[in-house]
């Protein structure tokens, strides 16, 4: 088979290289398409080196079809599925535990399946197991017009909760504004301590951190819970120790990536039973910026680092 290696230059080169060998417990997916996230940019950098096991290209979230699958085993060859993986996604074929193997919804592409399982699984985690959202709460959002911020923002309205996030631009403002959302800062325009002050949230997702975060997590609610996944603004912040010990806040670190297997497919049967009926009617939609084929990987990886897509990114595997 073939798959998009990283040559020494870093440079993405089609290469052929051996089919995946799959364990007693995997499936082998046929991939059809694969989905981009900021983490493949940071992998490409070499700051981010895929968990034991997996391949070495990148890429977190695929759709297909089933190739092969164990004796025992609710998938069958031919089925259309989607999957979170811990790497190797950017190729024609990937083995993956059964578990992290997800149905492709009722009425959905497998492009848009692609985009589904790793932002809505991190979206689900943080929000719903591990920040325990309800009706009523005040969510802040980072980076709302991107793939995690839209399936974020999404599963905080469907929950009864009020939003705020921030975006980059006035296009991306308005997109997510009629996704639902309720304050919405640009940051290159506008003040977002003091829109925090005057709304004080009660969990906040937060994929960018640096220097800023001090200044923010100390006005959240009482008792608030700042959820920090990436560090995308820098590693290093100050925070006012007597304002946070005062509120009650909780400080989370968490990624998706490193967990387990099996909790990861723990997650996966969770979001699968709450959100699958809701794909499959279009009250929750895996939202594309663009279709590529991965030809084109070089393009698709510049729209990310620049910041232009408003939801997925998508490469093609034909």
């Amino acid at each position: 088979m073939h798959a998009m290696v990283l040559n020494e230059k870093r440079e993405f080169v089609w290469s052929e290289v051996a089919d995946p060998v799959p364990g007693a417990n995997d499936v082998v997916i046929r991939i059809h398409a694969a989905a981009l996230n900021r983490a493949d940019l940071l992998q490409r950098d070499g700051n981010y080196p895929p968990p034991p096991g997996w391949p070495e290209w990148p890429g977190l979230e695929v759709a297909g079809v089933i190739e092969s699958a164990p004796a025992v085993s609710r998938w069958k060859k031919g089925e259309r599925v989607c999957a979170l993986l811990g790497g190797g996604g950017y190729a024609e074929k990937v083995a993956v535990p059964q578990d992290m193997v997800l149905p492709v919804p009722e009425h959905v592409s497998l492009e848009e399946a692609a985009g589904i399982p790793e932002v809505f699984a991190t979206a689900f985690l943080n929000l719903t197991l591990i920040a325990e959202m309800k009706s009523g709460d005040t969510v802040f959002i980072q980076a709302g017009a991107s793939g995690l911020g839209l399936a974020a923002i999404q599963l905080a309205k469907r929950c009864g909760a009020k939003v705020i996030t921030t975006v980059g631009s006035d296009e991306k403002g308005e997109f997510v504004r009629k996704l639902g959302a309720d304050w919405i800062v640009n940051r290159r325009k506008e003040s977002l301590p003091a829109v925090l002050e005057a709304n004080p949230p009660d969990i906040a997702l937060d994929c960018v951190a640096g220097p800023g975060l001090g200044e923010c997590v100390v006005k959240m609610a009482r008792g608030g819970r700042w959820i920090v996944l990436a560090t995308l603004g820098g590693k290093l912040t100050q925070i006012d120790m007597d304002l946070f010990f005062k509120r009650g806040v909780r400080l989370i670190g968490s990624t998706l990536r490193s967990r387990s297997s099996e909790e990861k497919a723990r997650i996966l049967g969770e979001l699968e039973r709450t959100l699958w009926p809701e794909f499959s009617a279009g009250r929750v939609k895996s939202i594309l910026h663009k279709v590529l084929p991965i030809s084109q990987v070089e393009e698709a990886h510049r729209i990310l680092r620049d910041g232009e897509n408003i939801g997925k990114v998508v490469l093609t595997v034909e």
